[in-house]
């Protein structure tokens, strides 16, 4: 249910961090979260619809602290995410035995934790975005090749052949030419019945190439990926020579989004997550 209530949600806690509107309130005072938001409405600056909308102009445009008791209610919560299980149905205790990866998320300290199964693991930072950390990523990104199920093994040969080449430095040397580069251009290497990465990442350019990212050759893959859109000095690097974990290939190549089994054509950026961020980023309060 909880899924469907992003508008709900977002009055609730818009109405729970707002006072009364004060009709006779002086022009020159600083106005309520209430004020502000009738004024807005006034103007035609706030255009509400559907719950995406409602999330981002009541919650996170006028950076509203959000409490750990709504958080705790959405790892809590089947569907909060997306169509699967409440988080804390696999992630309930720091210990391995009961949990997957020793992560809790049934507390707030034992979110900001992390895993503690080695290699212990942070999964995000209070105060920053977790967009790129591990929350973030496997909330938002799809396993690639798209589609391929969270039960196909993550550490076949081919995966362990792309991290063992970006660990040792990603060079462009005949190993890249023989052994790593074919991978990306040969169907059913990372997932049986899937296309090979450069059917949808074969051009630095979008349309026709996916996040304008060129799988085809190695200047392509290094210069990563938006490099039209954010400009080639700024584009996402999708290799971090020395730190496959780092590198957006070898993360989409092994980490399931969640919760398991979850279509990938669900929304990426689901008004609950958008509200887990905005916590996060706003210090990822326990009070």
């Amino acid at each position: 249910m909880i899924a469907k209530a992003g508008f709900a949600a977002a009055v609730m806690l818009a109405m729970a961090a707002s006072a009364q509107a004060d009709d006779d309130a002086d022009e020159n005072e600083a106005k309520s979260l209430n004020q502000q938001y009738y004024q807005d409405v006034q103007q035609g600056l706030i255009n509400v619809e559907g719950d995406h909308a409602a999330v981002t102009e009541l919650i996170l445009n006028r950076n509203i602290p959000i409490p750990y008791t709504y958080i705790a209610e959405l790892m809590a919560s089947p569907n909060a995410f997306g169509s699967g299980p409440a988080c804390i149905v696999c992630h309930s205790s720091n210990d391995p035995a009961k949990s997957y990866r020793g992560l809790d998320l049934s507390t707030c300290e034992g979110m900001i934790t992390g895993s503690t199964e080695a290699p212990a693991r942070a999964i995000f930072v209070p105060g920053q975005d977790p967009k790129r950390d591990i929350m973030g990523r496997r909330l938002r990104n799809n396993r690639m090749p798209l589609g391929v199920s969270f039960n196909v093994e993550h550490s076949t040969d081919a995966i362990r052949t792309v991290e063992a080449w970006i660990r040792e430095g990603a060079e462009n040397d005949e190993r890249f030419q023989t052994e790593v580069l074919p991978l990306f251009n040969t169907d059913d290497v990372f997932g049986e019945d899937t296309p090979a990465c450069s059917v949808c990442h074969m051009a630095n350019e979008e349309p026709p190439s996916f996040h304008e990212l060129n799988l085809t050759s190695y200047e392509g893959i290094m210069l990563g990926a938006d490099s039209v859109a954010k400009g080639v000095d700024n584009a996402t690097k999708v290799i971090i020579p020395g730190h496959p974990e780092l590198s957006g290939v070898f993360q989409h190549i092994t980490e399931d989004r969640m919760p398991p089994g979850i279509d990938p054509s669900e929304e990426r950026d689901h008004p609950n997550t958008q509200i887990l961020f905005s916590w996060v980023k706003q210090g990822a309060q326990c009070q």
